[in-house]
């Protein structure tokens, strides 16, 4: 059900169940001047599916006072994060517009709609929706307050018949990620929605005509409006259940009933949140959106300009974007907490949900973190480090799989890149103290002395991409360069004995990372090449592993492949020269590649099965051989494969690498996790993003560092030492 309203098929479910042919209800509701308790509590059980991940607009003020962000698709809002960036409190507000007596309809359902930018400098987004049959259009700008925790919408709503419509808010929340427990109700004026952790406040500028808080399916506002094309219900409340809320506006397309403000404010409880909405709304959308572009641009005028690599507007734009698409994934409260993106793709499982993207993983802060460096924020970079470190490390001196921002572990597998990346970003940073020291030693003898389950390090439990265990290219080569990097920090602190030890293990590997990794007998070639990773550490045996998200049961390991061997060179291990790196080029080239209008892109490995199915419709937990699903391009390999060709003296080619990753921007200037291939449904253009996480903040990280790199003609995050060491690049 990819680009369909997830929540609306769910009203649409549970309203066949109460509404016959002539929409005329089964049962009788109550009027509110019967009874000002809405019915049919708790209403229908909340979506497992979260809205849509593929966001055409993405912000939040620059700064800290204000901890609201906001998220856009289909031409409505959509999650917004309250008071930390991990806790969605909205599945959407949108509208419907009606005239009373022949139509009623969502507004981003029956109109063409485009989120673009309104300020080049800051993401201020306007969605412009347009009605399919001319009767009207709706534009609408979205900003949060930067003084409070509230997000503005302002609208503005045009009649192009010269007759009047009316306009309805359709509000639904969905508190402390969770949207079965919520009560709603109206309290002077405004739509007022609590539950025992965080309340929130709906208000116009010009006020609502008439509200409702109503149950999904059941009392909801949308139930109402399509039964005769009117707001015949106006309950005052609805106590604990899925609530949706609705509020007629002033709004008729007409004379002065064309423009409100939408002031949607939170808080702790319900009297701070109706404060935060009211004042807000009071400020003005005028003085507020003013002062949130004002903040952005303060930031970006201390950030390094676009390079001259970068030829085109839409190359430019994309960098200002990315820019400020890092800054605002760092949550407010939990400094250099950086989420991957504000999204969560795919999400099935029950509320509360802990799936998603909007969570820390310590190796999407470390590419976060040298783009930071790379465009000139150095100072977002050191909060980066310092949260790894004193917030996510564990006392063994590991890093969980991903935690909360504050923190706390979610997802507890151990990925040894993950270990070895905040080593690479001390060394970069060039922090060398004694308080940076105890936590880098703690992380290099974690990686020195791991073991699991008969295994030791090299060997991980789990690879970048989290589906396998075994000897990885990728993890290996930030293995090695972090142990290499971790040495200079032991001897800047006197500890000579554990920089030995580092350095020695740093050249067994090195040595032998293609004795683990490089088959020889492969089918592919007859040239040796790199393997994804190999179970066992024997490249040149059958060993077979079933391949994740519904891959291949028993797959020989010589089948499978990715590129992610180019971090052997990125980091220094091998130079870009290496036979055994040029002949996997090729591999990946043929058995991965794929090109598209936007470019040429690459699948992330053999039988990637994490993405939509072949018509379009979301991922889903499958088992081996299930083959159901499909992982599509991932631009993020176009900027690593770009690192490459620099450092192979090919600038050329990186410079097309990072024009492919611009042009595979949306409306909204947003780069998401993969792209369509040549293979897309009907209805999607290949080389565009997919409905996976959009913006995802490692390939806006990406994206940076590669133009910043082709503009110097070096990689600013390969480790000098480490380079020098293996491939004589003694720079």
């Amino acid at each position: 059900m990819t680009r369909t309203r997830k929540l609306t098929a769910a009203i649409g479910a549970a309203l066949a169940l109460t509404v016959g042919s002539s929409l005329t209800p089964q049962w009788t509701p109550a009027t509110a001047a019967e009874s000002d308790e809405a019915p049919g509590a708790p209403g229908a059980a909340p979506s497992t599916a979260r809205p849509p991940a593929d966001k055409t607009g993405f912000g939040t003020s620059y700064g800290t006072s204000g901890k609201t962000w906001f998220t856009l698709q289909g031409g409505r809002l959509g999650e917004v994060y309250y008071p930390t960036l991990d806790t969605p409190n909205v599945r959407e507000l949108g509208f419907v517009i009606t005239d009373g007596k022949d139509f009623a309809v969502r507004a981003d359902e029956a109109s063409r709609q485009v989120t673009r930018l309104s300020d080049p400098q800051s993401p201020t987004y306007r969605t412009v929706a347009t009605d399919k049959d001319g009767r009207w259009r709706l534009t609408t700008t979205y900003v949060t307050d930067p003084d409070r925790s509230a997000v503005q919408a302002d609208v503005e709503f045009e009649s192009l018949t010269g007759r009047p419509y009316q306009v309805y808010a359709l509000y639904d929340p969905a508190l402390s990620n969770y949207g079965a427990d919520d009560s709603g109700r109206t309290e002077d004026g405004a739509l007022v929605a609590s539950d025992d952790r965080t309340a929130s406040a709906l208000v116009a500028s010009t006020g609502f005509t008439a509200t409702s808080s109503g149950y999904l399916g059941a009392g909801d506002g949308w139930t109402d409006l399509l039964q005769d094309r009117r707001m015949d219900w106006t309950y005052g409340s609805a106590s604990k259940g899925n609530v949706v809320q609705t509020g007629r506006t002033t709004l008729t397309g007409l004379d002065d009933r064309r423009r409100t403000t939408l002031a949607l404010g939170f808080g702790p409880d319900a009297t701070r949140a109706l404060k935060t909405a009211n004042t807000s709304a009071g400020t003005g959308f005028k003085r507020v959106s003013a002062a949130y572009a004002a903040g952005w641009h303060r930031y970006l005028s201390g950030l390094r300009r676009p390079p001259e690599a970068l030829r085109t507007e839409r190359e430019r734009q994309a960098y200002r974007v990315s820019a400020m698409v890092l800054a605002a994934t760092e949550d407010k409260t939990h400094r250099g907490a950086f989420v991957a993106s504000p999204s969560m793709p795919w999400s099935g499982k029950e509320e509360p949900d802990t799936s998603g993207y909007n969570a820390v993983w310590a190796r999407d802060l470390y590419q976060v973190g040298t783009a930071l460096i790379a465009v000139g924020d150095r100072a977002g970079a050191e909060r980066a480090l310092d949260y790894l470190f004193e917030k996510q490390q564990r006392q063994d001196g590991s890093f969980p799989q991903k935690s909360a921002t504050d923190g706390t572990p979610i997802w507890t597998g151990i990925q040894l890149d993950q270990v070895a990346f905040p080593i690479l970003l001390a060394d970069q940073l060039g922090r060398t103290d004694a308080k940076t020291w105890s936590h880098v030693k703690r992380a290099a003898d974690f990686i020195v002395g791991y073991a699991k389950d008969g295994h030791t390090a090299p060997w991980s439990e789990q690879e970048r991409w989290e589906n396998q265990s075994g000897y990885s290219p990728a993890t290996i080569a930030s293995e090695i360069a972090g142990l290499v990097t971790a040495a200079k920090i032991a001897k800047a602190n006197g500890d000579t004995d554990s920089a030995q030890r580092y350095l020695d293990t740093a050249d067994a590997w090195q040595r032998k990372v293609k004795d683990w990794t490089v088959t020889h007998n492969g089918p592919y070639s007859t040239k040796p090449y790199f393997l994804q990773l190999t179970k066992d550490g024997n490249p040149n045996t059958g060993t077979t592993y079933d391949v994740s998200n519904g891959g291949p049961a028993d797959a020989d390991q010589r089948i499978i492949v990715d590129p992610s061997f180019l971090e052997l060179v990125r980091l220094g291990v091998l130079p870009a020269d290496d036979p055994d790196v040029v002949h996997s080029l090729k591999v990946v080239d043929e058995q991965l590649g794929f090109d598209t209008p936007n470019g040429r892109f690459w699948y992330r490995g053999s039988f990637d099965g994490y993405g939509e199915t072949a018509d379009g419709s979301p991922w889903f937990i499958s088992q081996p051989g299930d083959g159901r699903t499909h992982g599509r391009g991932w631009p993020l390999l176009n900027g690593e494969r770009g690192e490459y060709d620099l450092v192979a003296d090919d600038p050329a080619g990186a410079r097309e690498q990072l024009a492919a990753m611009a042009r595979t921007t949306n409306s909204g200037y947003l780069m998401a996790e993969q792209v369509w291939d040549d293979k897309a449904p009907a209805g999607f253009t290949p080389g565009t993003g997919t409905t996976s996480a959009t913006p995802l903040a490692w390939t806006h990280a990406q994206y940076l560092r590669l133009a910043v790199n082709l503009a110097d003609g070096r990689l600013t995050e390969q480790p000098p030492l480490v380079a020098c060491r293996y491939t004589d690049r003694c720079d």
